[in-house]
């Protein structure tokens, strides 16, 4: 189990990071979404 696991993380670190990267921008942007009816 442990060794599948490593042998995934190992094959999918690129796609980990970019996946990591969308999230964080989704984030932002519904973050700045929500407080830009604020500033109005």
């Amino acid at each position: 189990m442990m060794t599948d696991l490593k042998d995934a993380l190992a094959r999918s670190s690129a796609t980990l990071l970019q996946d990591a990267v969308g999230g964080v921008s989704l984030a932002i942007l519904l973050v700045m979404g929500l407080s830009v009816p604020s500033i109005f």
